[in-house]
C-alpha cells in the first residue's frame, strides 16, 4: 500500500526546500504534501498538522526537517494512522524539552550568534538568520547562489517557538522513527542528533559526511531512499 508522505519544513526555510524529493516520491506512487509550517508555536503548528493528518485516509508518513521535527513530534493521531516519523536533521524532542534545549545536548551550535530579531506586534519577536551569515551557518554545502536565494525567501520562526516546551506524548514513543543528518550541521550538532536518535530507539541513524543542516536539499538521493524505505513499514510496530 502506498502512503501519503507529509513533508514538514522548519525555520528559516519554506515548502520549496523539499522540491528535490517530490518527483521521485510521486513516481513511486505516494501522495506527497509539503505542509506550510506557520512557525508560530510548536503546539499550534502541531495542532494544524494534526488536523491535516486526520483528514487523510490511509497510512501517513511524517517527515520533519529541523523545527519541523518538533512539530511532527507533537502530532496527535489515531493508532496505526501515522506509520512512522522521519527526522531529516530534525528535532525529536523529549517531553518538556524545547528546540533550544535539544540543540544544546551536544556542543557546536552557532545558530544563536547569527540571528536577528524583529519585534512582533503580538509580543516577542520573529527571528531570521542574517543574510550575510546564512550560507555558512545554514547551507554551507550548497552553492553561494542557491544559499543566497534561500536567505531571501527564508521564513522566520518566533523566539517563543524555539523556547517552547514540547508536549508530554512525543510521537516517536508510539511509532517507528528514522534519522538522517549532516556531519557539519551548525544549527543542531551531529552529537545532539545522535542523542535524540538513541533515546527515540531509531530504526536507523544516518550521518552524512560533510553535509550541512540542509542535508535534505544537498543530498536528495539519500533522503528519498530513506523515505521510500520507511514508507514500506506499514506493518511494523515499536
Amino acid at each position: 500500500m502506498t502512503s501519503t508522505v507529509i513533508l514538514v519544513h522548519g525555520a528559516y526555510a519554506e515548502s520549496s526546500s523539499w522540491n528535490g524529493v517530490l518527483e521521485p516520491l510521486q513516481a513511486a506512487g505516494h501522495r506527497v504534501i509539503a505542509f506550510a509550517t506557520p512557525l508560530r508555536s510548536v503546539a499550534t503548528d502541531a495542532a494544524l498538522l494534526s488536523e491535516l493528518v486526520g483528514s487523510i485516509n490511509g497510512p501517513v508518513l511524517l517527515v520533519g526537517h529541523s523545527y519541523g521535527g518538533a512539530v511532527i513530534t507533537n502530532v496527535t493521531a489515531e493508532p496505526g494512522h501515522v506509520t512512522g516519523a522521519v527526522y531529516i536533521a530534525g528535532f525529536a524532542l523529549d517531553p518538556g524539552e524545547s528546540c533550544a534545549d535539544a540543540a544544546a545536548l551536544a556542543p557546536g551550535s552557532t545558530l544563536a550568534e547569527t540571528l536577528v530579531a524583529v519585534p512582533s506586534a503580538g509580543g516577542g519577536a520573529d527571528t531570521y538568520i542574517a543574510p550575510e551569515k546564512y550560507h555558512h551557518q545554514f547551507a554551507a554545502d550548497l552553492s553561494v547562489e542557491q544559499a543566497g536565494q534561500m536567505a531571501i525567501t527564508q521564513r522566520p520562526v518566533t523566539d517563543h517557538a524555539l523556547a517552547e516546551p514540547s508536549g508530554g506524548r512525543p510521537l516517536w514513543q508510539s511509532v517507528p522513527s528514522w534519522f538522517l543528518f549532516g556531519e557539519l550541521d551548525r544549527n543542531i550538532p551531529a552529537g545532539a542528533h545522535h542523542i535524540m536518535a538513541v533515546r527515540a530507539k531509531a530504526r536507523s541513524t544516518t550521518e552524512i559526511a560533510g553535509a550541512s543542516h540542509v542535508v535534505g536539499i544537498s543530498h536528495p538521493a539519500e533522503t528519498v531512499r530513506l523515505i521510500l524505505e520507511t514508507a514500506g513499514n506499514h506493518d511494523d510496530n515499536v
